[in-house]
């Protein structure tokens, strides 16, 4: 879900556009906010919340959200200011900054707190170890992606060598990769929701982990601005960020099939019955992060997955590239 190689940003960082600041007027004009996210997925559950429950509405926000399909196009749209926020993975603020950007993208609230993939087997498993995909045929993401990198740390932390104890296979596109399972390419393969239940729905495999679970908590999908946005429009982050806020809180509280029923316009070729499993299972594994506040420990675990599948450009402190004054002041309310 999340791109890594961004050679593209030489041309994002230094391309220039028309600055549109959102600014609200003082009779009561609600304020434009242009979201750009990364791919459209129940993960973001709360995310889609806010706006179905009038949380954005009622902090006099409009979210203009468009889908950006990929963490390259998301940052290349942030930065060309094409929209005012972006929800991709934590690392591509990390890359933007390895390239010396003079408005770097900073991360000021955190949507989702674990990987969202899931270990998939072709065959039922009774009691399930990690040595048992030793010398199995593993298919999974594409190399260089954050599910990758998370996918590679959770082998490791297992006592697996990816490159020796599997025949690894990370070569097919993102989006053919559960066809190609399915069509009996694998062993085992690392899935996203909804598909890793629609499999199990239709017999063509079986969850028996979470790569979410296994790798602990990390900012897996956040919200960021250039940090120029964040300055001059503060008042508008902090708007946002507490109708988010209320979201998650919200989302904590409700039964699963309210849930599905208040995002369901978002999945229309998805069954409800589909949304209420994959939202309850996210939950109980607490991929759902229950406030905005992205943590410190998060920020380096997150460094520490990327250094191990040697993608970290350069190690980056929690303060640089992390805004924690509004979240911070909207919790405290």
């Amino acid at each position: 879900m999340h791109c890594n190689k961004y050679g593209w940003l030489f041309i994002a960082v230094f391309f220039t556009a028309t600055f549109l600041s959102a600014c609200s007027s003082s009779d009561g004009e609600m304020t434009d906010v242009r979201v750009g996210e990364v791919t459209r997925s129940i993960f973001y559950a709360p995310q889609y919340v806010a706006i179905s429950q009038g949380f954005f509405e009622e902090e006099g926000l409009n979210i203009d959200l468009t889908t950006t399909w990929g963490g390259d196009t998301t940052m290349t749209s942030l930065l060309s200011d094409g929209i005012d926020i972006a929800l991709v993975g934590a690392e591509t603020s990390i890359y933007v900054y390895a390239q010396d950007a003079n408005d770097p993208a900073v991360n000021f609230a955190q949507l989702t707190q674990t990987d969202g993939t899931f270990l998939v087997s072709r065959e039922p498993v009774g009691q399930f170890d990690w040595n048992d995909l030793k010398g199995s045929t593993f298919l999974a993401q594409r190399a260089g992606g954050m599910p990758q990198m998370v996918g590679e740390y959770v082998l490791k932390q297992n006592g697996i060598d990816p490159q020796k104890d599997l025949e690894l296979i990370q070569n097919i596109d993102f989006g053919n990769i559960p066809s190609a399972f399915a069509s009996g390419t694998g062993d085992y393969v690392q899935l996203f929701e909804p598909t890793a239940t629609q499999f199990e729905e239709e017999g063509l495999g079986f969850i028996i982990d979470s790569f979410g679970t296994q790798s602990g908590n990390l900012p897996y999908t956040v919200y960021m601005s250039k940090a120029s946005y964040l300055k001059n429009n503060e008042e508008t982050v902090e708007k946002f960020t507490r109708a988010l806020y209320q979201a998650q809180q919200w989302v904590q509280e409700q039964a699963p099939e309210v849930i599905a029923e208040a995002i369901q316009d978002f999945f229309e070729d998805t069954p409800l019955s589909t949304i209420e499993q994959v939202v309850e299972r996210y939950r109980d594994q607490g991929s759902f992060a229950e406030n905005p506040l992205l943590q410190e420990d998060g920020w380096y675990l997150l460094q520490e997955v990327m250094a191990e599948a040697g993608e970290l450009p350069m190690e980056v402190p929690y303060n640089e590239l992390v805004n924690t004054e509004i979240v911070t002041g909207v919790i405290e309310e």
